[in-house]
């Protein structure tokens, strides 16, 4: 297992932070699809017990992230294209659900962030950081389930969502879409601005129409 893990602090519980470590080092790149995970190398590494590690590697494996290597134990997951697909149209109903909600309940001051949001994205791009895309993306669309005021909503996409920052490492490694996303980004938050629910759920619809077309680039059958 390479070394690009990051160092446990005194937060959260042994185990949730052992899980966001390398819950981050997939969705990053750092490990690798197929790359090995045990107890005792991730333990090591960490400078934790097994007994944490087991349980995070356990939540992770019911998550997706990692599977079963045969006798090898685990090992981190290989994107999965037709989970991915399920997830993208899992979010063709809920993304422009929440545009919708968005834009019922949106306050200057929401619009306000939103607007920080797009312009940290946008500078990401001028940058051509993708892992810094992926943060600002993730944090875009976060904003606006939180904005629609439904914790289900939330909940629910916080995990999906670290499955798609998997998918959009490959997605904005091509180039072409990385001014598009955050074009669509602004004119969503526009009619969320206006107050506009039909075209708030028409705009992030036909976002979601462009991001699976991506999707299907980089990820063919």
């Amino acid at each position: 297992m390479s070394n690009n893990l990051e160092n446990i602090s005194l937060h959260k519980t042994i185990v949730e932070q052992v899980h966001k470590v390398i819950l981050d080092a997939i969705c990053d790149g750092r490990l690798e699809p197929g790359e090995r995970l045990t107890q005792d190398s991730v333990a090591k590494k960490l400078n934790v017990s097994r007994q944490p590690v087991g349980q995070a590697l356990l939540l992770l494996k019911q998550q997706r992230f990692v599977c079963e290597s045969g006798r090898r134990g685990l090992m981190v997951a290989p994107l999965d294209r037709e989970f991915l697909k399920s997830v993208y149209e899992f979010r063709m109903g809920i993304d422009p659900l929440a545009a919708g909600l968005a834009a019922a309940r949106a306050t200057p001051e929401t619009v306000r962030q939103g607007m920080e949001l797009i312009e940290i994205g946008e500078a990401a791009v001028r940058k051509g950081s993708v892992p810094e895309l992926i943060a600002a993306d993730m944090g875009f669309h976060i904003h606006i389930y939180q904005l629609a005021g439904n914790p289900i909503i939330l909940d629910t996409m916080n995990l999906y969502w670290n499955h798609l920052r998997r998918a959009m490492r490959e997605v904005l490694s091509q180039t072409k879409y990385r001014k598009t996303i955050w074009r669509e980004h602004r004119a969503i938050l526009d009619t969320i601005a206006a107050h506009d629910v039909s075209q708030a759920q028409a705009l992030a619809r036909r976002h979601l129409h462009d991001a699976t077309a991506g999707l299907k680039i980089v990820l063919p059958d």
